[in-house]
């Protein structure tokens, strides 16, 4: 183990597109844990389009970030020396562990809780943050039925991507957009959407109406934007609009436009509505349990797209908003 820990901290706060001098590197040494506390070396970093928010100066459900902070992210670590005796050197954790190697924490001031059992793969994956979102938000807010047919914008991201295969699961008709025919032709052939679209090179609005003749009797939205517009246009009565992500508006600059079909609400006694994963915590666990089943039984499969080294970082943040990944995205560190 070296002495350095390193870091990179917020240098600005983004206009438009994220850049990678958003982010400043340095070097500290490495932080010797105290009484009760313990040292995680992280393995693991996750990437998610809720970082491009932490770094803007406006209040959220987080806090933002201040300019000189370590950049937020969730991510993986082992325990490489404890005053702990709850959590032993070895010990694998999850949390907010920040863009660094290393931080001392007594598990209040940065949170983290131990995992066995998955891979770090699946607890950043499908059995973390992006599965529980998927889970809630189309089951809870969903309010799936067999024969209901399901559209996903961003299908081919990390939540996206499952939260269409619990859809299939629950026996509904599953179409996924996405922005390559590469992608596309993933989400049918080995996640089993009935289709796809790319959003890039077939108008949108066409498809839609081709593929879903009756209606959208779920929307699950992680874009914003024209895509949520198109949609709304297009629902079928009591419609479950699901309003988890809006990557379209992340980067963009000026008044963001709302959508135009919102009435479409009114004349179909159709539903929109938002949620943050972080209030379903007390459910996690049944959430995990029934996933995992479902992952033994072959119906839920995890997908990830692992970046290699500390320093891609800043690129990899990047390359989220550009599309690069096909499922989850993550730096393995170390």
């Amino acid at each position: 183990m070296t002495n350095i820990n390193r870091q990179f901290l917020l240098a600005s706060r983004p206009v438009g597109m994220v850049n990678e001098t958003d982010l400043e590197y340095t070097e500290t040494p490495i932080p010797e844990p105290g009484a009760g506390e313990v040292l995680i070396r992280t393995t693991y970093l996750s990437l998610d389009p809720s970082m491009r928010g932490q770094m803007e100066n406006r209040a959220d459900y987080v806090a933002p970030l201040q300019i000189g902070d370590v950049m937020r992210a969730g991510g993986t670590g082992e325990i490489v020396a404890s005053n702990n005796d709850k959590f032993p050197v070895g010990t694998l954790v999850q949390g907010t562990l920040g863009m660094q190697d290393y931080l001392v924490s007594d598990g209040k001031s940065a949170p983290f809780r131990a995992f066995t059992d998955v891979t770090p793969e699946e607890a950043l994956g499908v059995l973390g943050g992006t599965g529980m979102t998927a889970y809630f938000g189309l089951l809870d807010l969903g309010e799936p039925k067999a024969g209901d047919v399901v559209v996903i914008s961003g299908a081919a991201g990390a939540t996206g991507s499952v939260a269409g295969q619990i859809a299939k699961i629950k026996g509904c008709t599953v179409f996924g957009m996405a922005g390559s025919d590469e992608k596309c032709k993933w989400l049918i052939d080995e996640l089993g959407f009935d289709g796809a679209i790319n959003y890039k090179t077939q108008n949108v609005a066409d498809e839609l109406d081709r593929l879903c003749p009756k209606g959208i009797n779920i929307y699950f939205d992680n874009v914003g934007g024209e895509i949520l517009d198109i949609c709304l246009a297009r629902i079928a009565m009591n419609a479950r609009i699901v309003i988890c992500g809006g990557i379209s508006r992340y980067n963009a600059e000026g008044p963001i436009p709302g959508p135009k079909n919102y009435f479409n609400l009114v004349f179909r006694r159709a539903r929109m509505e938002g949620f943050i994963v972080l209030d379903y915590a007390a459910r996690f666990p049944e959430a995990v349990a029934e996933m995992r089943g479902w992952m033994n039984s072959g119906q839920l499969k995890q997908s990830t797209t692992v970046v290699n080294g500390f320093e891609q970082l800043p690129k990899a943040l990047i390359q989220l908003f550009e599309g690069f990944n096909t499922g989850k995205l993550m730096v393995k560190t170390s």
